[in-house]
C-alpha cells in the first residue's frame, strides 16, 4: 500500500466506523437489547462490509509518506496529550456529565427510558421528585436530555473498562477528528499541506479543551469530515465505487443529525447539492440523496422517539430550524425538477455561462469581505439580549450575573454577548489566520463561480453557511472556553481550511515572482513564515492551558460515596446543588434508586423514610452540608473533592482554570 492510498484509506475509515456502530446500536436500543453481544455480533460484518468502501486512492497529485507520517504522527501526539489531561467530568454540572451518565445507563441496562422506581421509596409520594438536569422526568419514567448518538458510542468505553475507559473516547474521538481533518485537507488542498491542517487544528485551545472531554462535536466532526471526503472520494472513483461512496457520504453527513440536532442546519447545504446533482442526471446524485435522507431521517426519528422533552424544550429554535429545512427541501425539489427538463438544464448551462464571465464572481468576492467587515463592526453597532422566558433561561440569566459580578463587568443577565463573535474566533485561530481565512474563502467563492476549484462546491457551501450563521447566533451560554464549543465542530475547521488554502495557492505566486532571483530563497523564507503566522497565534493562544488538568479525582470520589451508600439502599437528596449533581450519578453508577426532596419539610422527609422501611429498604439521605441531613441521622462526609475547573470568561479569551469543591454529606436513618 502506497502512501496516498494509506491516508485516503485511514482519514475516511474513522467516520465510516462510526456510521456502522451507529447503524447497528441505534435498532438495539430502539427495541430495548443493547449490550456488547449483540452489538458486536452485528457491527462487525457491517463495518466489514462499509470499510471495503474505503478509497483506493487520494488523488492525481503524488502523496510522501512525509506527508502520511505527518497527520498520523500530529494525531498520535495529540491523543496521548489528551490522554494525559484527560478531565473526569462525571458529576453532573454541565454536559459532558450528562453525557457520561447517559452513556453509562445505556451500557449496563441497555434501553431506555430509565424507570423512576416509585416502589423503592413505598410507592408514590408528592416530596419526592426524580428530575435533574439533562434528566427529565415523564410520567413514571426518567428521559435523558440529549440526542442518542455520542452516548451510544461512548457505550463501547464502559465496556471495555469502566468509567475511565469511557472518558478516554473522548480524546480517542478528538484525535480521529484530527486525523480525518488532516485527510480532508490533503483532499482540497494538497498532500503536502495535510499536517499542516492537522497540526493546525491539534493546536487550538477549543479543540484541546473539547477533546479531553465527551462532548457530541466531537463525533459531528469525525462524521463530518469523513462525509465531505467521501462524497469528494466518490467524484474521482469509478461509477461502481462512487455510487457506493457517495451513498455513504450521504449517510454519513446525514447521522450528524443523531449526535446533534443543530445538524440539520449544517447539512441543508448538502441537500441543495444532492438536488443540483439530481436535477443535472449525475450519476452520484441518487445514491447521494439517499443517503443524507436515510441519515437525517433517522436521527430526527430517534430524537422524537428518545428525546422528545429535549426537543419539546428547544422548540423556539427547532420548529424555525425545521420550517427551513423544510423550505430548502421544497425549494431544491422544485429546482430539481426543472433541471431535469430539457429547457431547465440548457437556462441552467446558459446562466453558468453569464456567471462566470460576468462581474458576479467579482463581487461574491467582495461580499465575503464585506460580510466579515460586518462582524468586525457588529459589537460597535449592536448588543445582543435575550430576555428570558422559562426556569431554565432565567437559571441561565443568573449564571452570566454571577459570571458579571465575578469579573466586574455591569451586571445584566440579558446579555448574550455573540455580538462578540468573531471576535471568538480570533482569540482561537489567530488575526492572520482569520485573515488568510477571509482571503481564501473570498477568492474560493470567486473561483466556484468561474468554474473552478469545483471540487470546493460542498465543503465551501457547509463551511460558509454554516459559520455565517453561527456567528450570527452562536445560541449558546457565553462563557468561555464552554462556548468554544459552537465554534469547534465547523466554524473553525472551516476557517483553518480557508487560510491554509490561501497560504497554498500565494506561495507557488510568490516563487514565480522571485523567478531568476537567488534559487529557493525568498519563496521557501516566505512558506516558514506564513506557516509560522499560522501557527504561532494559535499556539500562543492554548499554551497557558495546554497542561492544565480539570475535574479529577472525580470517578474515585464517586466510588468512595456508591461504597459508603452501601447495596440495598434506596437515596434521598435533600438539597438541590446535590439533587442536580448526584441524582443520575446515583442511578448510572450506584446502581440504586434515587429521588430528591429538596424544599421538602423536615415532616415530609421522615415520612418518605418511613415508607422506604415498610417497603423493605433501607434509606440513605445525602446532602451539602452536615445540617441538611443531620435531622435525620448521624451525618459524616462521603465526599470531599477538590480540584479544577474550566474558567469562566465573558470578555477576554480564557488562560486560567478555577478551584472547584464538591462536598456531600450522608446519613443513613435508623428504623424508627
Amino acid at each position: 500500500m502506497n502512501a496516498g492510498r494509506l491516508l485516503a484509506r485511514l482519514t475516511a475509515a474513522p467516520a465510516l466506523l462510526v456510521v456502522a456502530w451507529l447503524a447497528v446500536s441505534l435498532p438495539l436500543l430502539m427495541i430495548g437489547a443493547f449490550s456488547l453481544g449483540p452489538v458486536l455480533v452485528l457491527f462487525v460484518p457491517v463495518a466489514v462490509l462499509v470499510l471495503r468502501a474505503l478509497p483506493r486512492r487520494l488523488g492525481d497529485e503524488p502523496v510522501s509518506w512525509w506527508s502520511t507520517g505527518g497527520v498520523i504522527a500530529v494525531a498520535l501526539g495529540f491523543l496521548a496529550l489528551e490522554l494525559a489531561m484527560v478531565s473526569q467530568q462525571i458529576i453532573v454540572r454541565r454536559d459532558p456529565a450528562s453525557y457520561v451518565q447517559y452513556a453509562l445507563w445505556l451500557a449496563d441496562h441497555g434501553s431506555l427510558p430509565i424507570p423512576q422506581d416509585h416502589a423503592a421509596f413505598g410507592g408514590d409520594d408528592p416530596a419526592l421528585r426524580f428530575n435533574s438536569p439533562a434528566f427529565y422526568q415523564v410520567g413514571t419514567a426518567v428521559v435523558p436530555q440529549f440526542m442518542p448518538g455520542l452516548p451510544l458510542v461512548l457505550a463501547l468505553g464502559s465496556w471495555v473498562g469502566g468509567p475511565y475507559a469511557l472518558l478516554a473516547m473522548g480524546p480517542l474521538l478528538g484525535a480521529c477528528g484530527v486525523l480525518a481533518f488532516g485527510g480532508l485537507t490533503a483532499r482540497l488542498v494538497g498532500p503536502r499541506w495535510a499536517p499542516l491542517g492537522a497540526l493546525a487544528l491539534a493546536l487550538t485551545l477549543p479543540m484541546q479543551w473539547l477533546a479531553r472531554s465527551t462532548y457530541s462535536e466531537a463525533v459531528a466532526m469525525v462524521l463530518l469530515f469523513g462525509g465531505l471526503a467521501l462524497v469528494h472520494d466518490a467524484g474521482r472513483a469509478g461509477r461502481r465505487d462512487g455510487r457506493v461512496q457517495a451513498f455513504l457520504g450521504g449517510l454519513t453527513l446525514g447521522l450528524i443529525v443523531l449526535v446533534r440536532i443543530d445538524g440539520i442546519r449544517d447539512v441543508l447545504p448538502v441537500v441543495v447539492f444532492a438536488g443540483l446533482l439530481l436535477g443535472l442526471r449525475r450519476t452520484l446524485g441518487p445514491p447521494l440523496a439517499a443517503g443524507l435522507v436515510l441519515g437525517a431521517g433517522t436521527g430526527i426519528g430517534a430524537g422524537y422517539a428518545l428525546s422528545r422533552p429535549y426537543l419539546d424544550h428547544l422548540s423556539g429554535s427547532l420548529h424555525p430550524l425545521l420550517l427551513l429545512a423544510a423550505v430548502v427541501v421544497a425549494g431544491t425539489a422544485v429546482l430539481t425538477a426543472v433541471l431535469r427538463t430539457g429547457f431547465g438544464r440548457h437556462a441552467f448551462g446558459e446562466l453558468g455561462d453569464r456567471v462566470a464571465g460576468g462581474r458576479l464572481p467579482d463581487l461574491a468576492a467582495m461580499g465575503t469581505v464585506l460580510v466579515m467587515i460586518g462582524f468586525a463592526l457588529r459589537p460597535f453597532l449592536e448588543t445582543v439580549r435575550r430576555v428570558p422566558h422559562s426556569p431554565d433561561d432565567r437559571l441561565n440569566a443568573e449564571f452570566i450575573e454571577y459570571l458579571q459580578g465575578l469579573t466586574g463587568l455591569p451586571v445584566d443577565g440579558t446579555r448574550q454577548y455573540s455580538e462578540d463573535s468573531l471576535y471568538w474566533l480570533a482569540w482561537y485561530v489567530g488575526v492572520p489566520g482569520l485573515l488568510a481565512a477571509t482571503f481564501g474563502a473570498a477568492l474560493l467563492g470567486r473561483r466556484l463561480l468561474r468554474g473552478r476549484s469545483t471540487e470546493w462546491a460542498l465543503p465551501f457551501a457547509v463551511f460558509g453557511w454554516t459559520t455565517v450563521t453561527t456567528l450570527l447566533r452562536p445560541g449558546i451560554t457565553p462563557d468561555h472556553p464552554w462556548a468554544s464549543r459552537r465554534l469547534l465542530s465547523i466554524v473553525i475547521p472551516g476557517m483553518l481550511l480557508f487560510a491554509i488554502w490561501a497560504t497554498a495557492w500565494a506561495l507557488p505566486r510568490l516563487r514565480r515572482l522571485g523567478a531568476g532571483r537567488r534559487p529557493g530563497g525568498r519563496p521557501r523564507l516566505a512558506a516558514g513564515l506564513a506557516v509560522l503566522l499560522l501557527l504561532v497565534p494559535i499556539a500562543v493562544s492554548s499554551a497557558l492551558l495546554t497542561f492544565a488538568r480539570t475535574e479529577q479525582g472525580e470517578v474515585a470520589a464517586v466510588r468512595g460515596l456508591c461504597r459508603e451508600i452501601g447495596p440495598g439502599r434506596s437515596v434521598v437528596i435533600v438539597e438541590r446543588v446535590t439533587a442536580d449533581r448526584f441524582l443520575q450519578v446515583v442511578r448510572s453508577m450506584c446502581g440504586l434508586p434515587a429521588a430528591r426532596a429538596d424544599g421538602a419539610s423536615r415532616g415530609d422527609v421522615r415520612r418518605v423514610i418511613a415508607a422506604v422501611h415498610r417497603a423493605g429498604r433501607r434509606p440513605a439521605l445525602l446532602g451539602a452540608e452536615a445540617a441538611d441531613v443531620a435531622p435525620y441521622g448521624p451525618p459524616h462526609r462521603a465526599i470531599r473533592l477538590r480540584t479544577r475547573q474550566d474558567e469562566k470568561t465573558l470578555v477576554t479569551p480564557p488562560n486560567a482554570t478555577w478551584s472547584l469543591s464538591i462536598d456531600v454529606w450522608l446519613t443513613h436513618p435508623a428504623d424508627r
